[in-house]
């Protein structure tokens, strides 16, 4: 897997995962299917924020990484 996502991508989506996380597991009390969607979709923030890489900008060809100039 080749990264794709540059620092203010990554570091918005582990925020935003945190967050997503937090609301649909402990703060909010969403009960049933849209507790775990939210949480679904925080944990997938969280992973494709640490890792750098996402499988969706890939298909579309996004690439918010900025490539080193020599």
């Amino acid at each position: 897997m080749k990264k794709n996502e540059g620092t203010a991508d990554r570091v918005i989506r582990v925020i935003l995962g945190f967050i997503l996380i937090y609301i649909g597991a402990i703060q909010m009390g969403l009960s049933g299917v849209l507790a775990y969607i939210v949480v679904l979709v925080g944990l997938i923030l969280l992973i494709t924020g640490t890792t750098g890489f996402c499988g969706l900008y890939t298909v579309i060809g996004i690439n918010t990484l900025k490539k080193k100039t020599d």
